[in-house]
């Protein structure tokens, strides 16, 4: 139920993306509506639903009296505000056309897998939606034991193919992150959480990289590193952390400068680049990678 109303919800947002500023007549929006999902739409649905989407996507679909029509306000920006937001709303629609278009596109299209966010990714945004307390039953990374859990919903994070709750453990009195393909089961508690205003998913991990969440009294370093030109142009296109900058081309090599927590997520994706990827300073961070990268190659021995 939950993953099909967010399916409208979605397609509510970019219907009116696309009619930018002229808008929508309501006759035009319930027009719209059964030609995607062939029955009427009542005017108290549409209500329900625009009260749907400012809650879940923080985006007012408003109606300009003089003119009766609907529209989003500067929608462009409004879509792109959050960058969270954005990825969801990208997710639904092209889960959606799949859904739509599978028989007439069957062996056309070929998309990844991601296991952990087909279970309890909707149900967990309902939760935060409702700030209700939940139960976890939690599988340990390296055994088959199972610890239950009583956590605060705050946020949801998608990192490598995989989606991960971040949470207010109440046990342990701190923030928690938890992947969502390690969770055996999931109820809630019937109780309620006030959220803190101050939280911002964006600033616990703007030092970070990954999933880490950063320890107390870690600091980000300042990370540069030599790329090949090859490399280079990847790294420019996806950028290693938001703090990325290109300091200069040298011959072939480009220089890149980021500031960030060198947690163990960080040092992997370094390791990935392999020969197209040097990191010149600081030290510590070098000889992580180059310890990270000799024990592999004593696998090949």
């Amino acid at each position: 139920m939950v993953p099909e109303l967010v399916g409208k919800y979605v397609f509510l947002v970019q219907t009116f993306v696309e009619t930018g500023d002229t808008g929508l007549s309501w006759q035009e929006v319930a027009s719209r509506w059964e030609d995607r999902y062939g029955e009427p739409y009542a005017r108290r649905s549409f209500g329900n639903h625009r009260r749907a989407v400012e809650e879940v996507f923080g985006i007012a679909i408003t109606c300009d009296r003089s003119t009766n029509r609907y529209r989003i306000n500067e929608s462009e920006s409004a879509v792109d505000k959050r960058e969270a937001v954005a990825y969801l709303i990208n997710t639904f629609t092209v889960n959606s056309l799949l859904t739509l278009g599978k028989e007439r596109l069957s062996g056309r299209i070929s998309v990844e897998d991601v296991p952990s966010g087909q279970k309890y990714l909707t149900v967990i945004m309902q939760a935060m939606l409702d700030n209700a307390v939940l139960h976890l039953e939690y599988r340990k990374y390296l055994s088959c034991e199972v610890d239950r859990r009583t956590v605060r919903p705050y946020a949801l994070r998608e990192f490598a193919k995989r989606w991960y709750l971040v949470a207010f453990s109440e046990e342990a009195q701190t923030l928690r992150v938890y992947a969502l393909d390690r969770i055996a089961s999931l109820e809630r508690t019937g109780e309620r959480f006030r959220m803190p205003d101050s939280f911002d998913i964006g600033r616990e991990f703007e030092a970070s990289y990954g999933i880490y969440l950063p320890e107390e009294g870690q600091k980000p370093a300042l990370v540069k590193l030599r790329a090949t030109l090859r490399e280079a142009a990847y790294l420019q296109d996806l950028p290693l952390h938001p703090s990325q900058t290109l300091l200069s081309q040298e011959g072939e090599h480009c220089l890149f400068a980021l500031r960030v927590i060198p947690n163990p997520n960080f040092i992997m994706e370094l390791c990935k680049h392999g020969a197209g990827l040097e990191v010149l300073e600081p030290e510590s961070v070098r000889e992580s990678v180059k310890r990270a990268l000799n024990k592999a190659l004593q696998l090949y021995e």
